[in-house]
């Protein structure tokens, strides 16, 4: 446990001592005040609109036109910004020739491994938390549902996890960080639009595809679902490009 505390302050500081997270804190930030105005915009619109109307509008919710669309917009996202807070975990440490000292050290590699994957979670958690400001001013124009909002948020979270595990693993395969960026980013893109490709497959290999799919656990979360099945796959996907991190710092250690 102190090995794992001091890997995670050591990254933490370093963090916030370089541009990264402040860069992508700002450029998530906007994105997402862009994606809840607009989405906030239209509901006022709309709303507007019903006032005028005689028949009302029944169904207009400010819970599935604002927080709902703004849970999917995040998610996509994390997509592009997830690979810029990993990138240098592992490859930098390669390309200044560090890693050889962390392998000396007394540390395990799974303490390593979760001490640079836990700094990441809490910059993506701070990113996230920062976004809190949005349902509170929804409060201040309708009622917000309780159910999707925790929901969404700890779907995001999930999702985040899952995102970042992937990145630790693929800064671990290369000593460049641009490279190990594009290695995320595909493997996240891929795995994204896999279920795609269910509609023209069989039933079983529909169902594998849709099970594999990224998006489609993260669905139920944002409709205030939150289904055992979706929180497995989540903690698994995580734990296994976990592994996988362990096994390749492995053999660099049997390659030397």
């Amino acid at each position: 446990m102190k090995n794992f505390l001091a890997i995670y302050k050591k990254e933490l500081r370093t963090y916030f001592k370089s541009p990264i997270a402040y860069v992508v804190l700002a450029i998530f930030l906007v994105l997402a005040g862009f994606f809840f105005y607009n989405n906030f915009a239209a509901f006022n619109y709309y709303s507007m609109q019903a006032m005028r109307s005689r028949y009302g509008a029944p169904n207009l919710n400010i819970t599935e036109w604002v927080l709902r669309p703004l849970f999917g917009n995040i998610s996509i996202t994390l997509i592009f910004l997830i690979p810029l807070l990993t990138m240098r975990l592992f490859s930098e440490e390669k390309k200044s020739g560090t890693i050889e000292m962390l392998f000396t050290y007394p540390v395990r590699d799974s303490e390593a491994i979760l001490g640079k994957f836990a700094s990441a979670l809490t910059v993506f958690c701070l990113m996230i938390a920062l976004t809190g400001l949005y349902p509170l001013l929804m409060w201040m124009f309708g009622t917000v549902e309780a159910g999707p909002l925790i929901s969404g948020y700890l779907g995001l979270f999930f999702l985040g996890a899952t995102f970042l595990s992937v990145g630790v693993f693929a800064s671990s395969l290369t000593e460049n960080q641009i490279v190990a960026a594009v290695i995320t980013f595909g493997t996240l893109l891929f795995f994204w639009i896999i279920g795609w490709s269910s509609v023209f497959a069989g039933t079983k290999i529909a169902g594998l595809l849709n099970y594999l799919s990224i998006i489609e656990h993260f669905q139920n979360f944002s409709k205030g679902v939150i289904d055992s099945k979706d929180v497995v796959y989540y903690l698994s996907f995580s734990f296994f490009a976990l592994f996988l991190t362990v096994r390749t710092l492995e053999s660099k250690k049997w390659r030397g």
